[in-house]
């Protein structure tokens, strides 16, 4: 799976709608009762192409969407990268798949976005807002200190993941080390 942009949001979330709405329906759920599409929606409706709205897939379906948005935070001397507004097919929400299956699917979406700051949004410090403080279980094995670890600080607080990644010597902001 890859953690793309959605390069024309309207078109891109009413195809994605679609699809997850079949989902849905297919178990006999309405998806309109689906918490958090509607502020996602929200974020597709607007002008411009500042958004941030990315898509984890795998070429046939869309597993889950968010926001992904490099900013200027107080708390860091370089700019850092908010996740936010995670939404997730149907499939996941409706048991259609199991639960090691969701957990992977998170974590696949969370090392997108880690891959996001080494490259095209660089950044040395990640801010992700999972769906939910159960989510954090996933998680766990990152909280340990190891040399392999590429990163230097890592929690998990309620539904919220801060991490540092480690920088190599000289180099500049976003340039980790592997």
């Amino acid at each position: 799976m890859r953690l793309l942009p959605i390069k024309d949001p309207e078109r891109s979330w009413r195809q994605i709608k679609a699809q997850w709405k079949k989902d849905a329906e297919g178990v006999g759920e309405d998806f309109a009762t689906f918490g958090g599409i509607s502020a996602f929606e929200a974020l597709t409706a607007r002008e411009g192409d500042s958004q941030g709205l990315y898509h984890l897939t795998d070429g046939e379906r869309v597993h889950s969407v968010c926001q992904v948005r490099r900013l200027l935070m107080s708390r860091y001397s370089a700019p850092a990268l908010s996740a936010r507004y995670v939404n997730v097919s149907p499939i996941y929400d409706l048991g259609l798949t199991d639960i090691s299956n969701y957990g992977q699917m998170l974590v696949t979406l969370f090392s997108g976005v880690v891959w996001l700051s080494r490259d095209a949004l660089s950044a040395n410090h990640i801010r992700f807002l999972l769906k939910s403080p159960g989510d954090s279980q996933f998680f766990a094995a990152l909280k340990a200190v190891t040399p392999s670890s590429p990163f230097s600080k890592f929690t998990v607080e309620g539904a919220l993941i801060e991490c540092s990644l480690k920088e190599t010597t000289g180099s500049s902001p976003g340039v980790v080390a592997s």
